[in-house]
């Protein structure tokens, strides 16, 4: 297990483990998410982990190393918690093709085109983050998650995982203050649904957007 208390880091291995980080996630209402993939298409690419953060706590689910989400999964299944990624296609894609399913989506990336329609502004999370907090992410890490990575979880690739969820709580608290004054949360919803509308089981939005 690796547990850094200073910054509240944890990679579940074991069922105690996700079992811990289940207790700890579950009592927040948002949740940032990500995922770490081999390639960009869900149905060719592999998923090597799984990565959750209420902004304080934040736990990694090493997929590559054959552990399995367990418990963990019925936070994606919780309407009652949104569910925060950047660029949620994406990660939901290759969620769904593991068979996880996903209720209650906020797409920071999204929010952002919304804010800055017209404004000739990148939405890359990494831009994002430093117009917002002036974080500078270090994207040097993500080259080595290929075909023929090993699949082993070292503290550099943990820390460079998680710098892309531990923000997403925070930043989605400044984007919806700026919709609520701009007046854009209509704009929003009628976005975040179209891209969500193909994840829908029910047909029912309210249990589905924030």
């Amino acid at each position: 297990m690796i547990y850094n208390r200073s910054v509240n880091i944890l990679v579940a291995r074991t069922s105690e483990e996700i079992e811990f980080a289940f207790e700890k996630l579950s009592a927040s209402k948002i949740i940032g998410c990500d995922t770490e993939t081999s390639g960009l298409s869900a149905k060719y690419g592999r998923l090597f982990s799984i990565q959750f953060s209420d902004g304080d706590f934040n736990a990694l689910v090493p997929i590559s190393e054959g552990v399995q989400l367990g418990k963990l999964g019925a936070i994606f299944e919780d309407a009652a918690i949104i569910k925060i990624f950047h660029n949620a296609k994406f990660d939901l894609d290759f969620l769904r093709e593991n068979g996880y399913s996903v209720h209650n989506v906020f797409d920071t990336m999204i929010a952002e085109k919304v804010l800055t329609r017209g404004a000739n502004q990148s939405a890359s999370l990494a831009e994002t983050l430093y117009r917002y907090f002036a974080v500078d992410l270090d994207k040097s890490q993500r080259a080595k998650f290929n075909r023929s990575w090993n699949g082993i979880w070292t503290e550099e690739l943990v820390d460079y995982a998680l710098s892309d969820v531990v923000y997403l709580p925070q930043l989605m608290g400044e984007q919806n203050q700026w919709i609520e004054k701009l007046g854009l949360r209509n704009v929003y919803t009628e976005q975040i649904a179209k891209m969500y509308s193909q994840f829908l089981t029910n047909g029912d939005r309210r249990d589905v957007l924030p």
